[in-house]
């Protein structure tokens, strides 16, 4: 990403270039990315191309100021952190079902960042999760406005990750790269078994909580666990998308409306990726 991307960037998400890459920064960024860019799967019911690599990424994300999925958004936003100096790897996971199963392989994409005051677990694509980056080498409670969260080993030396005791995902240690992502990713966008298939979801995170447009049911819940739930006429919901996501819309996404693209990669869609609030 060249200089003129990376501020582009930078302005997408309201932050200010940092002066070192450095772990006060991360989170700072990484509170940004959440609120400023939702956690979004409209593509799907578009019937859009989902193209995982720099240019159409930054094309859709900063430029038609959408969201994505996690290998869009944590994709990304490895691309932001690298430009701006610092360590980022790729990382596979695979993500827990409510019955307790783990998805398949290559489920998910997060990443370990490396800062002068160590390791942290950075992910903006899982939609429900920690605000701020999470410890990497640390294994005790780690309080954050979402929740407390916990980094377990396992016996296969793979990493669970835990919110209020509930494991999320499955972390293995070895970096990867894009291309190793691309038949999960396939599997997860065109699948009827995949939850986004099915689905439609649109979701960001606020200062006082987190807004959510499922469909035409438009969701409002704040961190001391308030929720308010409005279901919206055909004709209010382009200017929803507009109104509390930025997002214009020509028409309205409807599940099964356009399909899933054969072509491209992305579109992460397993069936407990998004917890909504």
């Amino acid at each position: 990403m060249d200089t003129a991307g990376t501020d582009a960037y930078l302005d997408r998400i309201g932050a200010r270039r940092p002066a070192s890459p450095d772990a006060e920064a991360l989170r700072a960024l990484h509170l940004s990315h959440l609120r400023t860019v939702p956690f979004e799967n409209l593509s799907i019911h578009l019937g859009e191309e989902i193209v995982l690599a720099e240019q159409p990424l930054l094309d859709k994300i900063v430029g038609a100021r959408r969201g994505g999925f996690c290998y869009e958004l944590n994709g990304a936003f490895a691309m932001l952190l690298g430009a701006l100096g610092y360590d980022v790897e790729l990382l596979s996971a695979r993500v827990f079902g409510p019955d307790g199963q783990l998805g398949i392989p290559y489920d998910h994409l997060a990443l370990r960042v490396r800062t002068t005051h160590g390791p942290w677990l950075a992910d903006v694509g899982f939609g429900r999760h920690s605000h701020f980056p999470l410890r990497w080498d640390s294994r005790a409670e780690q309080t954050d406005p979402a929740g407390e969260f916990r980094i377990e080993e396992t016996a296969e030396g793979d990493l669970d990750v835990l919110r209020n005791g509930s494991p999320q995902y499955r972390l293995e240690q070895r970096p990867r790269a894009y291309p190793d992502f691309e038949v999960g990713c396939w599997w997860n966008r065109t699948s009827p078994k995949s939850h986004f298939t099915r689905s439609l979801v649109c979701s960001r995170l606020t200062e006082t909580g987190r807004i959510t447009l499922s469909g035409r049911t438009l969701v409002t819940s704040t961190l001391d666990g308030g929720r308010e739930e409005r279901s919206l006429r055909a004709d209010e919901v382009l200017a929803a998308y507009r109104e509390h996501f930025g997002i214009v819309l020509d028409r309205e996404p409807v599940v099964g409306g356009a399909g899933p693209s054969q072509t491209g990669t992305g579109a992460q869609g397993h069936r407990s990726e998004f917890r909504s609030g």
